[in-house]
């Protein structure tokens, strides 16, 4: 038998690979963190919160676009600030278990031949659409709580759609991995000091980045919401804000003395009121917070008149259901619609103050709508008309 040289041999083994090695890549990440285990703990704890995020995302679509047979209960008050909370926290917290599991998982990404079958080509495809759709709505969602609209095509729809398709392959493929998943779940755990280690990291980023954050919701915690854009009693009269007057190009026609409320459309009678009309009427209180879409909320105490109250000196009928316009001469949430469970709570005001002071030009004045249990887009500021349908 011939021997090669010890240079030659040394040679060989430092040559590149060739492709049909390369079936054998996942082979060369021997390390346990790269296992079925760890994939299954963080795909569990990744698929819960995607859930809890489509769940909550939905109500928050179906609040701003409710189909005509659909009423939303204006109580309890605090239900759409729990539901939208959750949405946007879930989806904080899902980052840093998505960024892990991509990584734990990546060598079977790198597989070779990328598809052995037809089967096999489309379970691929699969995982392909929901890692996209995945880092999709994580990085469009972070950057539209930051309200940095980098890009061109309106968030809110993209979003929508987007989580349905990631629904969809989720479903598919936990139905796929169901073996594995079962598997991990029911056996002994046996898992390392390293494995324990790394998952308890992971699960410790997710809580620091909610823990940061949640504070724009949930007003004890404030102080700690480092990483919150919006934090509870930074902005005008202690409240955040949104949009500006100047901003929705309404500065001039908010302080025009001869500003007037209209009530028209189908009532008895035509109502045309100045701002000390308004004022002359009788005034409620309300406990009430803001609840913003981006996740933060801001709790105030309102004083203005009873929307039903208002529509009653209108004549208007109990199933009516009133299109409120702002002054803003342009933009899509411009109006909103109040239907009757909202517009017949007592807490329901066309508020000319907030928190002991006349309302703040940025905040709405002369007048705005605060109801319980709607979105912050919906409470309609810088009111000119009520319409009712």
């Amino acid at each position: 038998m011939v021997r090669r040289p010890a240079l030659l041999t040394r040679a060989l083994a430092r040559r590149p690979v060739p492709p049909a090695a390369l079936t054998t890549l996942p082979e060369r990440f021997t390390s346990r963190l790269h296992d079925e285990r760890v994939a299954a703990w963080l795909g569990i704890a990744l698929g819960a919160c995607f859930l809890v995020a489509f769940c909550t995302g939905l109500v928050s679509h179906l609040m701003q676009n409710p189909a005509n047979w659909m009423t939303w209960p204006s109580r309890p008050v605090n239900l759409y600030r729990v539901t939208q909370g959750l949405h946007v926290m879930t989806g904080l917290a899902a980052v840093p278990l998505l960024l892990a599991k991509l990584w734990t998982v990546y060598p079977r990404l790198l597989q070779w031949p990328p598809a052995r079958s037809a089967g096999h080509a489309i379970e691929r495809l699969l995982v392909f659409v929901l890692v996209g759709g995945s880092l999709f709505q994580l990085v469009t969602g972070v950057m539209n709580i930051d309200y940095w609209y980098a890009f061109r095509f309106f968030f809110t729809t993209a979003h929508y759609w987007t989580a349905y398709i990631i629904i969809g392959a989720l479903l598919i493929h936990i139905a796929n991995e169901w073996a594995k998943t079962r598997r991990t779940v029911m056996t002994r755990p046996q898992d390392g000091l390293r494995r324990r280690t790394f998952l308890l990291t992971v699960g410790g980023a997710s809580g620091v980045v909610v823990l940061t954050a949640v504070g724009e919701a949930v007003s004890p915690l404030a102080r700690l919401a480092v990483l919150a854009p919006r934090r509870p009693g930074i902005g005008s009269q202690g409240l955040p804000v949104n949009k500006s007057a100047a901003g929705s190009g309404v500065t001039a026609l908010a302080r025009d003395p001869g500003w007037r409320l209209t009530v028209t459309g189908r009532v008895q009678r035509e109502l045309t009121l100045s701002l000390a009309q308004l004022q002359a009427m009788p005034m409620r209180t309300a406990r009430l917070p803001i609840a913003c879409v981006e996740g933060w909320s801001a709790e105030a105490t309102w004083e203005g008149v009873r929307l039903r109250d208002l529509l009653r000196m209108a004549g208007v009928q109990d199933d009516a259901r009133v299109r409120v316009e702002s002054l803003e001469p342009y933009g899509r949430y411009r109006t909103s619609e109040v239907r009757p469970p909202h517009w017949h709570d007592p807490l329901t005001l066309l508020a000319l103050r907030v928190n002991g002071e006349p309302l703040d030009l940025d905040h709405g004045y002369p007048c705005r709508l605060i109801a319980p249990n709607r979105p912050g887009v919906m409470q309609t500021k810088w009111v000119g008309r009520l319409v009712v349908q």
